[in-house]
């Protein structure tokens, strides 16, 4: 039995049966690579589901979380500490906004906070539902699940306390019809990535931030995915047309760089809605992952992430069109700088992540349909070409497979 199979029927013992059993044991990682339990590597194109944003192993992580924990690794919300503040400082820094900041554990989390923000919002000024996007995903907490437009994950648990109805995404008139005066709130991804990473039409966040300002409703854009520099951006609402500012961000994933860490932020004077005792969390803005969030931001900046993103992207996603593969519909990739999703013409993203793998790609069969890319931002250009030098073959192999 190998290292590998000996791990995988441990682990199926040990745990519940809610994640099935993966199919690596990944036993460390350097850069944008990884190593199994029985030593055989691969490019890492998931990143922990958009979340390594610096890869494995940087160095300016490692050193920073060293010295956090040898030095104070929790005190709880009953004390505050330099690292919570100075991560919330930076991220209104980057936000350039009167904003206040909530820290939490989880993208789920966060997106609770905004949720319950929303319900006080909403109770105080009498309104009494929410509207969500289909086939959106917002986390599996009862509060987030509630937000989730996707039925097969939803219903089971259902139902829920709260309103919320559900319109197509993308479609701007079905939200306006959708949006009254009653509505306490919007919550929309920028674009949704457990869909397949599917944008948006142009304008569509521009209008939702019209619809909102309209009727009074509060935006919440849920960036747990699409944040911290994925698309090229800090935040990917700053790259449609006009940068329409939600009230409430939520941010989680590529923030800790392999941290647990989430944000809620809440802008101008929904800041206040929340008084003392509302909210809390007792890891929450814990310090060695406020430390490890502010490695990243800080070497993202200094390493001019933001343009590199954009770059290798663009390369990545003109190499794959370049390819005319007839399982790739159309060009056959869609997104934005390292968060993208290959399109395929059969429902073979299963034995694509198959045939990657074992090929020496790391890559996420998200939808039946689409395959999710999900790069370190430090991906080099010879680290993309390589994967789409080896596509064909891959793509090759999955048509093959029954």
């Amino acid at each position: 039995m190998t290292a590998n199979d000996d791990l995988r029927t441990r682990y199926e013992t040990a745990f519940m049966p809610n994640y099935g059993v993966p199919p690596l044991a990944i036993a460390r990682g350097e850069g944008c690579q990884v190593w199994d339990a029985d030593g055989d590597s691969y490019l890492d194109l998931i990143a922990g589901i958009a979340v390594s944003s610096l890869g494995h192993g940087h160095p300016a992580l490692v050193e920073a979380v060293s010295a956090q924990v040898a030095g104070l690794a929790h005190t709880s919300n009953l004390f505050l500490h330099e690292p919570e503040v100075l991560l919330a400082e930076k991220l209104l820094e980057l936000l350039d906004a009167d904003a206040r900041v909530f820290l939490a554990n989880s993208g789920t989390e966060a997106n609770e906070a905004a949720l319950k923000l929303a319900i006080k919002y909403g109770r105080t000024n009498g309104r009494s539902y929410f509207v969500a996007a289909e086939n959106g995903f917002h986390g599996r907490s009862m509060g987030a699940l509630a937000l989730t437009g996707k039925a097969a994950i939803r219903d089971p648990f259902g139902p829920y306390a709260i309103d919320v109805r559900f319109v197509p995404y993308g479609d701007a008139e079905a939200l306006k019809a959708a949006v009254t005066e009653e509505c306490a709130a919007v919550f929309l991804e920028p674009t949704q990535g457990e869909a397949g990473v599917v944008p948006p039409p142009e304008g569509y966040f521009a209008a939702a931030r019209e619809i909102c300002d309209a009727t009074g409703a509060l935006l919440v854009a849920d960036e747990i995915q699409s944040a911290i520099g994925r698309t090229g951006a800090w935040f990917a609402f700053q790259q449609e047309r006009g940068a329409a500012v939600p009230d409430i961000l939520t941010l989680a994933k590529g923030l800790g760089g392999g941290l647990p860490i989430g944000a809620c932020v809440a802008f101008g004077p929904h800041g206040s809605i929340f008084a003392k005792g509302d909210h809390g969390s007792t890891f929450g803005g814990n310090p060695v992952s406020a430390a490890a969030a502010l490695a990243v931001l800080g070497t993202i900046e200094k390493e001019g992430l933001l343009d590199h993103v954009t770059a290798v992207g663009e390369r990545l996603a003109a190499g794959i069109a370049a390819l005319g593969h007839p399982l790739l519909e159309g060009s056959g990739v869609r997104g934005r700088g390292l968060w993208r999703a290959l399109v395929l013409t059969a429902d073979r993203a299963a034995a694509v992540e198959t045939a990657a793998r074992s090929a020496g790609f790391l890559v996420n069969a998200l939808q039946p349909a689409a395959v999710r890319l999900a790069p370190p931002l430090i991906l080099t250009r010879d680290q993309a070409q390589s994967f789409v030098d080896a596509l064909p073959g891959i793509l090759d192999a999955a048509a093959k497979e029954n």
